[in-house]
């Protein structure tokens, strides 16, 4: 059976991780823990990316050997992922013998169709961002000084020229043109895709794929003095490690279902990339989606300026989930967005502790106060049936989690959270308690059923808030948590006995 392949890409190893590496590989982790809720098999790979002048450089200033260096870094993403619960299936690395005779192999077949080429390269090399740039493209200012392009990098440029091997990008613009207009999700969001279009209709040209003064790479085939460009190289482990994947064939992954990147390197993704597979003769990605950036306190986050945010000093002080449900709740995913302190602790005292936190105390507490902590059972439940009214809700949800949309996700459960604290405000059990008990059992079984769909959607979000909401709604499922069908079903998977915990999310 064919899994649902979801990639992020893999991080360039010159620093640690740090917020904007964490936002995107949450996201791929969401998103793989909503198909699997789903019953679908899924494949989520990560990894990182090793190679190039920046790295042997960063490796030299640390005393260390490119490879030493590379360990050490790479260890630190790993070990991020971990602390913050995400659940990938591979870890690729550029090192690996794995993706190097990949990229091998793919060099040497695209040499022997044509595709690959060896050529003169003059042109301007940025070192920060690892790119060529053209004379139009980094026209030279006042003084004479051609400025790398990148509005966020804008470091002097630096003139190269030597062999080196092209691919034909050229060849491929009608072909990208037409794949774009019968695949409309290919480009997504929509409003990225419109910048690729108009990008790849003013013409491609031939790019530089290997480097002749970098040894720190993987060496062309056939060719000692050269190694191949650092972007080529990386775009293909998406390849490299389905190909020789420890869990499932070729077959069972390719094509990717969802690449899921940053807007710095959407172009890479959404132009080059598919034209190598064009090239290989290999399906192109169902879609290449391209997420935006985060600020700090209004400014891009940079070295220079000092204002990396480290994860694990938020998740210090607000926890791993609060920090997970921030990331995809503050902005609509494909947007840029602005992250503070002040930002997170708004969002986490009155959505977590408030509405969602408050809500599950307050009908745990009364379930518990009035009913002995146990919850009856509604038989023939009447038109109104609160939790089927919830339940249908579902549908939307889907929608958003299926294009991405985690802020509208997050949006329509909060929605619902505000209706249901609403609903027992209407309700008032407290005063119903004093006359008709029949009714508190009606109220507090249906407060408690739309709590687990709640548990269920915020599950890939969240999934030890989850787990702990469903440990004292009395139905705990491990590992996945039950969904809005199941719960309407009756299903479960303990007593069912409803237990107090401590607060969900303390206020801060």
């Amino acid at each position: 059976m064919k899994k649902f392949y979801i990639t992020t890409p893999i991080y360039y190893i010159n620093a640690a991780p740090h917020i904007g590496h964490a936002y995107t590989t949450v996201a791929a982790d969401v998103l793989a823990r909503y198909h699997r809720h789903r019953g679908t098999p899924v494949y989520l790979l990560t990894g990182t990316d090793e190679h190039g002048l920046k790295i042997e450089q960063a490796a030299k200033e640390h005393g260390v050997s490119p490879k030493e260096y590379a360990d050490e870094i790479s260890e630190k993403f790993r070990h991020l992922w971990k602390h913050l619960d995400v659940h990938y299936d591979d870890f690729v690395r550029t090192t690996e013998p794995r993706h190097e005779k990949k990229v091998q192999e793919v060099f040497a077949k695209l040499q022997q169709s044509g595709d690959i080429y060896k050529g003169h390269y003059k042109g301007f090399y940025c070192l920060s961002d690892e790119t060529f740039w053209t004379e139009t493209e980094a026209p030279a200012d006042e003084k004479n000084i051609r400025r790398c392009p990148n509005a966020d990098c804008r470091r002097p440029l630096q003139l190269v020229e030597e062999e080196s091997y092209f691919f034909r990008l050229s060849s491929f613009q009608k072909r990208l043109l037409d794949h774009y207009q019968a695949n409309p999700a290919f480009l997504s969001p929509e409003h990225r895709g419109k910048e690729i279009l108009a990008f790849v209709r003013e013409g491609l040209k031939d790019i530089s794929i290997s480097r002749a003064k970098v040894k720190w790479g993987v060496p062309v085939p056939g060719d000692a003095e050269q190694t191949v460009y650092v972007w080529f190289d990386a775009l293909l482990n998406y390849v490299s490690a389905a190909a020789a994947s420890p869990h499932a064939s070729f077959e069972e992954l390719w094509p990717a279902d969802v690449h899921i990147v940053g807007k710095e390197i959407y172009r890479f993704h959404a132009v080059i990339w598919p034209a190598m597979l064009m090239a290989l003769g290999l399906p192109l990605p169902k879609t290449v989606f391209a997420h935006g950036w985060w600020t700090v306190e209004g400014q891009k986050m940079s070295k220079s300026k000092g204002n990396f945010l480290d994860p694990y000093d938020i998740t210090r002080e607000f926890g791993i989930d609060a920090f997970r449900f921030f990331l995809l709740r503050e902005m609509p995913f494909g947007n840029d967005g602005d992250f503070s302190l002040d930002s997170l602790r708004r969002r986490y005292n009155a959505d977590l502790a408030n509405d969602l936190g408050n809500l599950l105390n307050r009908v745990v507490d009364m379930v518990d106060r009035y009913l002995g902590g146990v919850l009856p059972k509604r038989f023939n439940p009447e038109k109104d049936f609160l939790p089927a009214k919830v339940a249908q809700r579902t549908a939307a949800y889907d929608e958003c989690m299926q294009r991405l949309d985690f802020s509208g996700a997050l949006g329509l459960v909060w929605g619902v959270i505000s209706e249901l604290n609403q609903y027992v405000n209407a309700q008032a059990p407290w005063k119903a308690a004093k006359t008709d008990m029949e009714k508190v059992k009606i109220i507090l079984f249906d407060l408690v059923s739309s709590l687990r769909i709640v548990a269920g959607w915020i599950d890939p979000f969240m999934p030890h808030t989850a787990a702990r909401i469903q440990s004292q709604l009395g139905v705990r499922q491990f590992p996945e948590a039950l969904t809005a069908e199941q719960v309407l079903a009756g299903a479960q998977t303990s007593s069912g006995r409803i237990q107090k915990g401590p607060a969900l999310f303390p206020r801060k």
